[in-house]
């Protein structure tokens, strides 16, 4: 019937799937650069065929078993005997040829000769037959370039968030979509013809800067897209999407020992979206809040056609003003930035509580996630079961925050995980598969707080500058996750310093959450002086399938046009 807004499906399901498709690419180039990154166990490399190798009481043909035999921690140096006679000790970063020849022991007193690689490295291949590190020799006095792979790439994911949170607002959620689908296919495909680090690291970069940025950007667009009533557990499942790239890491981690065939595998999954990213069309919403009513008007008639449904009249049913005064007025209007994130004190307080809260969980979830990985044997069934238990956790945060609400849920993440992160202080060290089992509880509370946090910001603030919220909290957060690679230096001080620090952050985040506003069963807000006045205005069911539609409230009233940007008036 026309005027009423019609309950819209298989135009949504399919627009939804094809965006959580590309999510699954998000959580393998995220996780990727984590085992492209490991520093294989490696050892000078002798000027020789080596005929036998010895290390303490083992002894093997080839070094490069040696190697697949000895820890991490281990720093003593292995014993080479060569085809021509000659006796090497090898540590991981120099050489030291004996004088006596026929003296195999262990202990060594004669006269040696000690020299650095230049022959390079001999590494151990019984994970990666071929690595980014290995290709590169990031191992001794390059160990360092190694190690900024990955707080580079989180860099990248910074910036990536902000500048197509921006592009969002300012240009469309279609322009953002397509501009990071398509980055993150090229770049993920150019990744694999590197020649040397810098174009490595740079490539790299802007492939964390789409992905990134895709992330921000499609979980406002599906809200906005799918409906107040399925919002919630649409918005939660993309993380599902993610969790499923991070079992295909460690799936393709283990079966492909090639850096470049496992950058290949994981790559060519982005292909079925560049072939239907063209569909995507722009939301009703960011085109109402931008005045363009007829464009608006055109989605929604497609939307109906598709679900052969009835279509309905915006400028009926939200009293829409489409007057020529109208649109000069729009183009008098000011476009929101960063700082209208702070304009209002409420808005300023809300932000800043925010904020913290998405640094915390971030801390926590990748402090917890090193320390789960880390000096494991078997990391790839590890990561394994840590994104397989998220999935389950995903789909109880969705009940409890329909039970309990948003504001309630967080609360309640965030104390639950300092304590959890007490008991792990607690546990003595010798309990080592007690702290294992509560490093993974804590880490899927946390991946669930992660998951839920996108939704939280993303409803606690008006269309117009929403991914600017979303895209500068991703940003802020992103700092933790650069500094995080580096905190080993606290545990020199203290080794369960930054367990203590993640401990404090979650009580006094929680305890600020506690005056965040409840948005839970509200619509999404469309000026940022709804949001200031914290008026939550609710929306006829049959509006729903809009994902947020203005009342005559937020309109001015019946036959006005909704407020606008004016110069120093922010909304």
């Amino acid at each position: 019937m026309k005027g009423s807004a019609p309950t819209y499906e298989l135009f949504q399901i399919v627009l939804y799937l094809i965006c959580a498709y590309q999510s699954i690419s998000c959580g393998i180039h995220y996780l990727s650069s984590v085992f492209l990154s490991v520093i294989p166990e490696h050892a000078c490399k002798p000027p020789g065929r080596v005929r036998k190798a010895i290390f303490h009481n083992l002894s093997a043909w080839k070094l490069e078993d040696i190697l697949a035999l000895r820890s991490p921690d281990e720093k003593d140096h292995i014993i080479v005997e060569l085809q021509d006679g000659k006796v090497w000790e090898l540590t991981r970063c120099s050489r030291t040829w004996r004088e006596n020849m026929s003296d195999l022991g262990y202990i060594y007193s004669g006269y040696e000769f000690n020299t650095p690689c230049p022959d390079g490295y001999v590494y151990d291949q019984s994970k990666w037959r071929s690595s980014v590190v290995r290709r590169l020799n990031l191992v001794c006095e390059h160990k360092w370039y190694a190690k900024v792979i990955q707080p580079f790439y989180v860099f990248g994911m910074l910036l990536g968030a902000i500048v197509f949170g921006y592009i969002s607002d300012s240009f469309g959620r279609r322009v953002a979509l397509w501009c990071t689908g398509i980055g993150v296919f090229l770049f993920g495909i150019a990744s694999i013809f590197i020649f040397d680090y810098f174009s490595f690291m740079v490539i790299r970069f802007f492939l964390a800067m789409a992905a990134s940025g895709y992330f921000v950007v499609i979980i406002v667009y599906v809200m906005e897209f799918i409906g107040q009533k399925s919002r919630t557990w649409a918005s939660m499942h993309l993380h599902t999407f993610f969790a499923i790239g991070v079992l295909l890491v460690a799936l393709v981690s283990y079966l492909a020992k090639s850096w470049w065939l496992y950058q290949l595998i994981l790559c060519t999954l982005t292909v079925p979206f560049i072939l239907c990213c063209w569909m995507f069309p722009e939301t009703p919403l960011w085109l109402l809040s931008e005045g363009r009513y007829k464009e608006a008007q055109g989605i929604v008639d497609t939307m109906a056609m598709w679900n052969e449904s009835s279509s309905c009249d915006l400028v009926k049913l939200l009293s829409l003003d489409v007057s020529g005064s109208r649109a000069k007025n729009r183009k008098g209007a000011r476009k929101l930035s960063l700082a209208d994130l702070f304009y209002y004190p409420d808005v300023a307080k809300r932000t800043l509580t925010i904020w913290l809260v998405w640094i915390t969980i971030n801390l926590g979830y990748y402090t917890f996630s090193i320390e789960a990985i880390r000096k494991r044997e078997h990391e790839y069934l590890y990561l394994f079961i840590l994104g397989a238990s998220e999935i389950p956790a995903y789909f109880f945060m969705c009940i409890l925050m329909q039970r309990v609400g948003r504001r309630n849920t967080i609360v309640s993440c965030l104390l639950l995980s300092s304590i959890i992160c007490a008991i792990y202080i607690a546990i003595p060290w010798s309990l080592n598969t007690l702290k294992i089992v509560t490093v993974l509880v804590v880490k899927i509370v946390l991946g669930s707080a992660f998951a839920f946090i996108y939704i939280y910001t993303a409803e606690m603030y008006p269309t117009t500058i929403r991914c600017w919220a979303l895209g500068s909290s991703n940003m802020v957060s992103r700092v933790a996750s650069i500094l995080i690679p580096f905190s080993g230096h606290l545990t020199k001080f203290w080794i369960i310093l930054p367990q203590i620090l993640f401990g404090i952050l979650a009580i006094l985040s929680g305890l600020l959450s506690l005056s965040l506003p409840e948005t839970r069963n509200k619509p999404l807000a469309s000026t940022l002086e709804t949001t200031q006045r914290r008026v939550w205005v609710q929306v006829p069911e049959n509006k729903d399938s809009l994902g947020e539609a203005p009342s005559e409230a937020e309109m001015g009233g019946p036959g006005r046009a909704p407020p606008t940007a004016e110069p120093g008036s922010p909304g």
